[in-house]
């Protein structure tokens, strides 16, 4: 089955077509020897029981679960913008600004008193418009309804399903023909690295005991905590599905019966440390999201992104799904889905860390 990121190169039954956006314009054999058009009209045997369930393309998607949406944009901006302040001062009486010099003493005779300096950076994005079109005629409406498929509920569906996938890829990886990049290959990222060799000299958590693999989690989470100037230590970790599947399962002794994530969850920085509770989720995206993989490859390279879903950290800005009146040309009925999809905002990239090769 292929990724469901890939839906727009589908046919309905799932399968690859020739052309990218390629629909039924005609009947069809498929794989099991039926005939198919754009309505789902097809023959049905005397003794055969047809199931009436929809029963749409496999796909997924989580962005909702990771990241915060910033709402306040609208379909008429064009573009999403943030601003950064920096702030910087100098020590008095000659003090200098290293570790325990630089504070703002004065004197009884101070004649001049050190002030603030701000520098505001302005870090904009754009927000790009996106849209669908739904268009079916009244003779396929009449048939559907005849058939009690209707069309005009299933093609919606469709374009849901395709505006939620869109979401979720950009979200997550961005696009290759804009530039735009994602939250697990941000391009403000500067905390990118490989995990430690464990003790049998690789990096894969198979090759790791459990110990070695909570070691991998702490370090990365110092890691990003450390960058941040030790402000922001992070909460969530999301990794590639098959080693999440590795650690939920795989026990930490044959002689005891819990699991590495288990142990990771209850022994990590953040719980030993009083600071609340460390979330580790899989993410179909991280899939050979790491330096030199391919994208979706669990053969390849794998990333663990470390971060903290905040708002205030990192956010996506977009609109809401809207439509144009329906028109009536012709024997056709048409109607435009469209809003607006901006690109990952970064705020604070330094709450962001980067680690391949579980």
């Amino acid at each position: 089955m292929p990724y469901a990121h890939q839906l727009n190169r589908m046919t309905l039954d799932g399968r690859f077509a020739v052309n990218p956006g390629v629909t039924f314009d005609r009947a069809f054999k498929m794989a099991d020897g039926k005939t198919y058009d754009s309505t789902g009209a097809f023959m049905i045997g005397e003794l055969e029981r047809l199931d009436q369930q929809l029963h749409e393309p496999l796909a997924e998607v989580s962005w909702g679960r990771d990241i915060d949406l910033r709402e306040d944009v609208t379909i008429a901006d064009e573009v999403s913008s943030f601003t950064l302040s920096t702030y910087g001062s100098t020590g008095s009486l000659g003090s200098g600004n290293s570790v325990g010099t630089g504070k703002a003493w004065i004197g009884k005779d101070t004649t001049q008193i050190t002030g603030l300096s701000l520098d505001i950076a302005k870090i904009p994005h754009p927000l790009r418009p996106w849209a669908m079109e739904l268009k079916y005629t009244i003779l396929e409406l009449e048939s559907a309804a005849k058939l009690g498929r209707p069309i005009d509920q299933q093609k919606f569906e469709g374009l849901q399903l395709k505006h939620q996938m869109d979401i979720d890829e950009q979200v997550y990886f961005g696009d290759s023909v804009t530039g735009d990049t994602g939250l697990v290959n941000c391009a403000d990222v500067t905390n990118v690295g490989s995990l430690p060799p464990g003790a049998q000299g690789g990096t894969t958590w198979t090759t790791k005991n459990p110990d070695e693999i909570l070691n991998d989690f702490n370090v990365a989470l110092t890691s990003v905590w450390k960058q941040s100037a030790f402000a922001v230590i992070p909460t969530r970790a999301l990794i590639n599905t098959t080693n999440f599947g590795y650690i939920a399962t795989q026990k930490v002794s044959a002689a005891g019966n819990t699991s590495i994530l288990s142990y990771v969850l209850d022994n990590n920085l953040i719980a030993k440390g009083g600071r609340g509770k460390l979330e580790i989720l899989p993410l179909k995206w991280c899939n050979g999201a790491g330096a030199g993989g391919t994208i979706t490859n669990e053969a390849t390279t794998n990333r663990m992104v470390v971060y903290t879903k905040d708002k205030r950290r990192v956010r996506y800005p977009m609109t809401m799904l809207q439509r144009t009146p329906v028109q009536y040309d012709s024997i056709y009925h048409k109607a435009t889905y469209f809003c607006r999809l901006g690109v990952m905002e970064a705020v604070y990239p330094a709450t962001i860390g980067y680690f391949d090769g579980l």
